[in-house]
């Protein structure tokens, strides 16, 4: 895995915006200064997602170990390439996973209730929620096609989750969760909240001053390397 080499270079850190009060309290001090967060809204266009985190990449002069606070996004980072550097990356498919602590987390919501969607803080900001999605339809197509289309869509989910970092985190985003739970409150859709866990990104944050510290839960990407979805997969 050639820790040891990269653990000796220069970290830089590419993060979604929706986990930055986190890192930027959890990360040491030195390598906080080298963050640059990205907009929420970039996951609504996973090819947009690509090339932005792909030019950030390319344009970072200096060979480094380059921690992206991301999971593969719906496929938005796979074919990303490391260049001359060093990428780690979360193995989760989304941020939910990251924001509930752990994968294992959320393999249990999972086991749970399989046809959840959630909500986050990043989720409500970026607008990607069933309600604004059925709204910018509407817009376009009319009342009939675009409730045609989002019954087509989530007729088969059972369970709404907002997913907060903390207490007030919850109570600032519950009230646009709970019109987005009225809306899909048309598929019964139950609506609950869990406040997650900062395990995940504690773990992410050690290994920028140690790599020894490495496990399945990350993916460490070579120079010359291509992040894969492949490399997500998980053989349960």
């Amino acid at each position: 895995m050639n820790k040891p080499s990269a653990n000796s270079l220069p970290v830089v850190v590419l993060s979604c915006q929706v986990f930055q009060l986190w890192l930027e309290n959890i990360l040491p001090p030195e390598i906080a200064k080298n963050i640059t967060f990205f907009d929420y809204g970039l996951h609504r266009v996973p090819k947009n997602l690509r090339q932005t985190i792909q030019s950030a990449i390319d344009s970072i002069e200096n060979p480094s170990l380059v921690m992206l606070g991301y999971g593969l996004c719906g496929n938005g980072l796979n074919n990303i390439q490391a260049g001359k550097h060093f990428l780690l990356i979360p193995r989760t498919d989304d941020c939910i996973a990251i924001l509930l602590g752990s994968y294992q987390a959320y393999r249990r919501e999972m086991e749970k209730q399989p046809g959840t969607y959630y909500l986050s803080k990043g989720w409500l900001e970026s607008g990607s929620n069933p309600l604004q999605e059925y709204q910018e339809l509407e817009r376009k197509y009319g009342a009939d096609e675009a409730a045609w289309l989002m019954d087509y869509q989530y007729h088969n989910y059972k369970r709404l989750m907002l997913v907060a970092r903390n207490q007030s985190e919850l109570e600032q985003y519950r009230p646009r969760a709970l019109e987005v739970a009225e809306y899909c409150s048309r598929w019964g859709m139950q609506y609950e909240e869990l406040i997650g866990s900062d395990e995940y990104l504690e773990q992410f944050a050690a290994l920028a001053n140690n790599l020894e510290r490495f496990t399945d839960e990350f993916l460490l990407i070579p120079p010359g390397g291509v992040l894969k979805q492949s490399l997500f997969m998980r053989i349960e």
